[in-house]
């Protein structure tokens, strides 16, 4: 099964999952979304899984700059045109295994991920 971390390259949490990825010997690709992009059907495709609150960014600061009116009452529509538009405002990383998304890196959840991998 392919496994894609999505992410920027130089985010410290994206480092962190990283190197549990390959610590634990899971071969992985990565996309970086900042610099090759992210179209909207990928994200469109996301939220319909993980829903679109847990995919925007709130804490960053680029989603921090906007205006207030523009953050308050923010709709899914809205939110997957500003990721689109501002990749920085997606929560890293997005770890693809298959079907599965884990969006944020915890550990525990990428242990619990994996275990369900299948062994060659």
């Amino acid at each position: 099964m392919p496994i894609t971390i999505h992410g920027i390259k130089n985010c410290d949490t994206m480092k962190k999952a990283r190197a549990w990825l390959e610590a634990h010997g899971i071969a992985h690709d990565f996309h970086d979304y900042k610099a090759k992009g992210i179209d909207g059907a990928t994200l469109k495709a996301w939220a319909g899984k993980v829903g679109w609150e847990k995919l925007l960014n709130r804490s960053g600061t680029t989603f921090r700059k906007l205006p207030d009116a523009q953050k308050e009452g923010i709709t899914e529509a809205q939110a997957l045109a500003l990721m689109e538009e501002q990749p920085s405002m997606i929560k890293r990383p997005v770890l693809a295994l298959g079907d599965r998304l884990v969006v944020g890196f915890d550990s525990g959840e990428y242990e619990r991920a994996v275990a369900t991998l299948p062994r060659d």
